[in-house]
């Protein structure tokens, strides 16, 4: 029974490293955001931003691919420096914000691709359609100590999407034929993440 004892303390020394390497972080809103960029009328970009990004992320410090991410948007902080589109584009003639107030990414599998960069591919919510997407993902940063005694590390994921796939479909033909809104959306996602140590 004695040595029964001792492997099973054995073992469980052995397993202790490995559990002690996945690290909880918290998205830190006031440092992270989402922003968008589309065509407007075929001759220029416009952008746009959503101030609000809240999450967990579960970072895997050996292995980066075996990371999980968590990540609510909240349509309603949007801002594109306009007030009367940002109305619009909260109407129901694009996001419907009043019946779809949160856009979410699940990640599923994470591949490395070189140091330092990342594809992550997940299930992307907006307009209350799900599909699965995938990211570039810059990141994450090695962890620092802030000036309060926290840990902090940064990442940047960027993804094209079509609007249309996500139900967001609005658009209107001009003159020349060409559409008021392109169909192809930059995503691009900055997170600052943040644990107690």
């Amino acid at each position: 029974m004695k040595k029964l004892l001792q492997v099973v303390a054995l073992l469980a020394a052995f397993a202790l490293p490995s559990f002690a390497q996945v690290n909880s972080y918290d998205v830190d809103p006031a440092h992270s955001a989402a922003q968008f960029s589309v065509r407007h009328l075929g001759i220029s970009t416009v952008r746009g931003q959503f101030s609000k990004v809240t999450g967990k992320i579960q970072v895997d410090e050996k292995d980066a691919t075996k990371s999980q991410i968590d990540v609510t948007i909240d349509v309603n902080t949007l801002d594109t420096r306009e007030p009367n589109r940002d109305k619009d584009v909260k109407s129901e003639n694009f996001l419907d914000a009043a019946k779809y107030p949160a856009m979410t990414f699940k990640s599923k599998n994470i591949s490395a691709v070189t140091d330092g960069k990342l594809k992550m591919t997940g299930d992307l919510t907006i307009h209350g359609v799900t599909r699965e997407v995938t990211f570039d993902v810059d990141g994450p940063s090695p962890a620092i100590k802030d000036p309060w005694g926290n840990l902090r590390r940064g990442a940047q994921a960027t993804a094209k999407i079509n609007r249309k796939d996500f139900g967001v479909s609005w658009n209107k033909v001009m003159d020349n034929g060409g559409m008021v809104v392109g169909d192809e959306l930059t995503i691009t996602i900055d997170l600052e993440m943040t644990r107690k140590p």
